[in-house]
């Protein structure tokens, strides 16, 4: 089994057994019973109220690299935009998203589904865009998790003035659903797992990354000129990130699309390495684990193209933190009560530091507002380190 998917059990186990383990700590009359628990993303900060579309795209120019008899690539796109209000809540994923989801790590039956699916979010279908050209950011999830486990991050960004389409590939999570109730599942995992060896895997891992990297251009051709959409976008003006794969993604679409003018990898290794050419110049966070992604951890990928990146640059490690610190599951476990000792940054902070770094740097980059916060350590964020390797 890879490292990505190893990862994703260590996650979920500790959701999965959260509710236990607040009770190891309570009387039983006062633990909550797994059914109790409700589930939300914390409220954006920005100004703007957060709109939320759903897209089914597909690129008729591309057959799907996992399941050729499929025909074209498809893509299912949450759009998340300042707004002006109104509307009807969004949910969170579909009960048959949150079953995959949980019985990929044999757990669908110590944790609910209904709870995962069932979380509460800010955003809303059918809200009314703020008026104005604004600033896009591309997400993209890590490999066998689907699109909303980068939720927060998402409505954070639209929030405070971005249109955000966060995507999913299809057959690389563990479940996403699309039109008529179809549910595809991760074909890639398997196909990855049965690689046979180490060198393989990576083979096919870069395969992926630089996939996705496809799929995000065309979501930027597709966005630049849908009139729903395009008089939203500023096209001057798009940014990538990603957790895990998606992060690599992010990368391996700016080497392949001048359109996207600033990236960031939170905690994913380059299997599709950094050109040694580099990314002509444009800015790029790294954003990962101390204990994973210090210039001297195992991960070799960071140091090599650290020094391919040439232009602005930051590589920031986390105290405490996780390979699931950046995206939704830390939160979302913290509310369950759980506290994993490997990783024991709490699932409030993990949110808090994400949504600000990657914030701060879309704002600099994306809108020309210095932001102190990249500039060095800061007091507010000692979990925080700034690397500089030679």
């Amino acid at each position: 089994m890879n490292t990505i998917r190893r990862n994703a059990t260590a996650l979920l186990l500790s959701l999965a057994v959260a509710t236990p383990l607040v009770q190891t700590a309570q009387t039983a009359q006062a633990a909550p019973a797994a059914d109790d628990v409700r589930l939300a993303i914390p409220a954006p900060t920005g100004s703007y109220a957060v709109g939320r579309d759903t897209l089914h795209l597909v690129d008729r120019d591309r057959r799907d690299p996992w399941v050729p008899s499929a025909g074209a690539r498809q893509l299912m796109v949450s759009m998340y935009y300042p707004a002006r209000g109104g509307g009807k809540p969004a949910p969170y994923m579909s009960l048959k998203e949150a079953e995959l989801l949980l019985r990929g790590q044999n757990l669908d039956k110590r944790f609910p589904p209904k709870i995962l699916a069932a979380t509460r979010t800010n955003a809303r279908t059918g809200a009314r865009p703020a008026a104005g050209r604004h600033p896009l950011v591309l997400l993209s999830p890590g490999f066998t998790l689907n699109r909303a486990t980068l939720t927060s991050l998402a409505e954070e960004l639209a929030s405070t003035g971005y249109v955000v389409a966060l995507v999913d590939h299809a057959y690389e999570s563990f479940g996403t659903t699309f039109p008529g109730g179809r549910t595809l599942t991760c074909v890639a995992c398997d196909t990855i797992e049965g690689a046979g060896s180490d060198a393989a895997e990576k083979k096919l891992l870069a395969k992926a990354a630089t996939g996705r990297a496809a799929d995000l251009s065309f979501v930027v051709d597709r966005l630049t000129s849908l009139p729903a959409w395009k008089r939203s976008i500023d096209p001057r003006r798009i940014g990538a990130a990603g957790h895990s794969l998606g992060g690599n993604a992010s990368a391996s679409v700016m080497a392949a699309d001048r359109r996207v003018r600033a990236g960031v990898n939170m905690d994913g290794t380059f299997f599709a390495p950094v050109p040694e050419r580099g990314l002509g110049g444009r800015p790029f966070l790294m954003l990962g684990t101390q204990a994973g992604h210090s210039p001297t951890a195992r991960d070799t990928s960071w140091p090599r193209d650290w020094k391919r990146l040439d232009g602005w640059k930051r590589w920031l490690t986390v105290a405490d933190s996780g390979h699931f610190t950046f995206i939704d599951l830390p939160i979302l476990g913290g509310q369950a009560g759980h506290s994993d000792p490997s990783a024991p940054l709490s699932g409030k902070r993990s949110g808090e530091i994400t949504r600000a770094y990657v914030g701060a740097f879309f704002d600099q980059h994306l809108r020309g507002k210095q932001r102190p916060l990249l500039d060095g350590p800061t007091p507010a964020n000692p979990e925080v380190t700034f690397q500089n390797p030679s």
